[in-house]
């Protein structure tokens, strides 16, 4: 199965997802979006997949959401999709595409349902949070 990530190396969610992919044996594509930055049909075809408005999909911490205006309810969906292009930062990561879906993996475990199978126990976030124990079965 093929595995996508959309990811930002300085992010310990993402990180965490993709070190979960990478325990269940699978070689990911990994996109850095930060660097290759966003198209406006790449965000709607992943937003509209994943079942995420781009309100739903917007960054608000440790982002220029604020200083931008974003987080007035009054902006629409064309504007914060805009934003998004101009500043790949906005969009919340990581974004997650296999087979089975696409998903914005926050907080990280939910990789697991786009997964055909589980990386081998115990394994732990970076925070030492059980993700899998030592039977192999999700934690939570």
């Amino acid at each position: 199965m093929k595995v996508v990530i959309h990811h930002n190396p300085a992010c310990g969610t993402s990180r965490n997802v993709l070190a979960i992919i990478e325990a269940a044996g699978y070689k990911p594509t990994v996109i850095e979006y930060l660097k290759t930055g966003w198209t406006r049909p790449q965000l709607e075809d992943l937003f509209a997949r994943a079942g995420l408005t781009p309100r739903a999909a917007l960054r608000t911490s440790k982002s220029p959401a604020q200083q931008l205006g974003l987080l007035d309810p009054a902006v629409t969906d064309d504007a914060l999709l805009d934003a998004m292009v101009a500043h790949p930062v906005l969009v919340n990561r990581p974004i997650v595409c296999t087979a089975k879906g696409v998903r914005l993996c926050r907080p990280s475990e939910l990789v697991l349902d786009l997964l055909d199978r589980l990386p081998p126990g115990p394994l732990a976030k970076e925070d030492g949070q059980a993700v899998i124990d030592a039977e192999g079965k999700r934690v939570g």
